[in-house]
């Protein structure tokens, strides 16, 4: 059976299956082994191996794919799945699971939920889109289509295959990979209501673009709408490479919303005749201070599931196709006529009090990675202080990926995504993380080592986990800490550990910008650990004294994307 899921896989297009090796899914490794269409990558980490998968999901290469074998292993990879599942990212999960003929009987690791054993079908279930235990091998033959069609609506799918059923003869063999293997297409939007009212809308309309425009690749349709309306456009903060890149709207782009993001997009907002949400369902993150305006100001939204708040919703399930017949309904004859471009609302950020300890500052190490980082450099930022001030300072790439995973914020989600999405793209990586999401998940330099992939890792280490750290300071006195470490020296340390890697420590801000080229010229993997400060509190609201004036005064951050 296991032939033929990675023959199906591989006619599906799935390049890469990412994963642990284990006793339960060792057959699946086996037959991945004898093609030459895909690949088997092995992670440190059942979480990595699943952040991996997300990754080279949202990477825009399809359907990632995670592999894990039963007990420990497969209960390692359920945050991975619940960060797709928040975030709505196509993923297949393959779950091995002890032999049918042991369920109930007390088999190592059995999760069959007979007789006591713990039920892999109902943890499953909570962190997927579809979940079904494979008891015969002919069950494969709609299982596996039924799986990829469920995650392509957005989400994990998993599939639980029990070691025997996964060795079993099929019976027939496989033709071309493909069983069933018609593709089912979204169903197109009708855009008639909404293209009335963006139509009649009387005044400057304001955008705010969300994730599913990099889930179906709806970039280029989002902009070719957005200069049809004359809108400004904003995005939320795990959608920032979709819209204000060169050519995609740049000099109509107001930044991110939400609790890490420019306080102009509030005011853009309450200026306009209309606000559309494209792909996004405005979580709290997203729409953090707009929840007042957005309740004076008509709202539509356009996307596959309606947002958190009230608003009039047009079902997408494919915005590419539904961007471009809206697009198309407002042309000719039924272009609005009363919508006008909206006064210049100048790019605001959010403003920290001044901290003048030990460190290198997190504006100033964004400001150096603004000048330095190339076109078609993929971006991954994880979780925390420093994961706020890349989204709040760090404009995207010129046709690069900036990803940060806020489904469930999981910290070390950067170093498996950044993997897959490296695998899927074959362009340079940056991952930007701190030291507490490199003591959960880091090892995973190793994996992208041993693979020579082109990522430099950017440790920011302030020897704490220091949003939390700021969060005793800000709502507990400061009276106590239970989150800071001992010191580290990351860069050097990494060196030592891991012959041929470059990795360096840099404690100056005068050094940064020299180590970055450094880095970059590596055609494998880098690393650059920056020391910095716990106490430096980073751009994220709310953390800020209500009383706090954002800075509103012109600079180079206001050009959304460089390079």
């Amino acid at each position: 059976m296991v032939d033929h899921i990675v023959g199906h896989l591989a006619a599906s297009g799935v390049s890469h299956i990412f994963g642990v090796d284990g006793a339960n899914i060792e057959d699946l490794y086996d037959a991945a082994h004898f093609r030459d269409d895909i690949t088997a990558v092995l992670a440190k980490h059942e979480f990595s191996a699943a952040a991996m998968a997300d990754g080279y999901s949202r990477s825009g290469a399809g359907i990632g794919v995670v592999a894990a074998t039963s007990g420990g292993g497969c209960l390692n990879a359920v945050p991975g799945l619940g960060e797709s599942l928040a975030s709505r990212v196509p993923v297949l999960a393959l779950i091995g699971q002890a032999p049918t003929a042991l369920d109930g009987r007390g088999a190592f690791q059995d999760t069959s939920g007979r007789n006591g054993a713990m039920d892999a079908h109902a943890l499953f279930s909570a962190v997927s889109v579809y979940c079904r235990r494979v008891v015969t091998a002919r069950d494969i033959l709609t299982a596996l289509p039924e799986a990829l069609a469920a995650a392509r609506t957005g989400g994990p799918a998993v599939l639980l295959l029990p070691k025997d059923i996964q060795q079993a003869d099929l019976g027939e063999p496989v033709t071309n990979g493909k069983v069933n293997g018609m593709h089912v297409g979204a169903q197109l939007s009708d855009p008639g209501a909404l293209a009335t009212a963006l139509r009649e809308a009387a005044g400057p309309i304001t955008i705010i673009a969300g994730e599913q425009v990099a889930r179906d690749d709806a970039r280029a349709e989002l902009e070719r709408l957005r200069a049809t309306l004359r809108a400004r456009i904003a995005t939320v903060p795990d959608a920032k490479d979709v819209a204000g890149t060169p050519g995609l709207g740049s000099s109509s782009a107001l930044g991110v919303s939400g609790v890490m993001g420019h306080p102009g997009v509030a005011t853009a907002v309450a200026r306009s005749a209309l606000c559309l949400l494209v792909g996004t369902r405005m979580t709290v993150t997203a729409r953090a201070g707009l929840d007042d305006v957005l309740g004076t100001v008509p709202t539509y939204s356009i996307g596959s599931a309606a947002p958190y708040l009230p608003c009039t919703h047009v079902h997408a399930g494919d915005l590419r196709g539904s961007l471009a017949l809206l697009t198309q309904a407002l042309s000719g004859n039924g272009r609005p006529a009363h919508v006008r471009v909206p006064d210049t609302v100048l790019r605001s950020e959010l403003r920290p009090p001044p901290y003048h300890g030990p460190g290198v500052r997190y504006r100033d190490a964004m400001a150096v990675l603004d000048d330095v980082l190339p076109a078609g450099t993929d971006i991954v930022v994880d979780a925390g202080n420093i994961g706020a001030s890349a989204i709040h300072y760090l404009p995207a790439r010129r046709d690069g990926r900036f990803v940060v995973a806020l489904g469930m914020g999981g910290m070390g989600y950067s170093f498996g995504a950044a993997i897959g999405m490296t695998f899927a793209r074959g362009a340079r990586t940056v991952v930007i993380a701190g030291d507490g999401s490199f003591f959960m998940h880091g090892m995973e330099i190793h994996t992208a080592l041993q693979y020579r992939l082109p990522i430099t890792f950017l440790l920011f280490d302030n020897h704490a986990h220091a949003m939390c750290v700021t969060r005793e300071q800000t709502f507990y006195g400061d009276r106590y800490s239970y989150n800071r470490f001992g010191p580290s020296h990351l860069g050097n340390g990494l060196a030592a550990m891991f012959p041929g890697l470059t990795s360096l420590g840099v404690d100056d801000l005068g050094q940064l910008s020299a180590a970055l080229q450094l880095a970059l010229d590596d055609d494998g993997p880098s690393v650059i650990s920056v020391e910095c400060s716990a106490d430096e509190i980073p751009p994220f609201a709310a953390f800020l004294n209500r009383s706090t004036t954002p800075h509103t005064e012109e600079n180079r951050t206001h050009v959304t994307a460089r390079a």
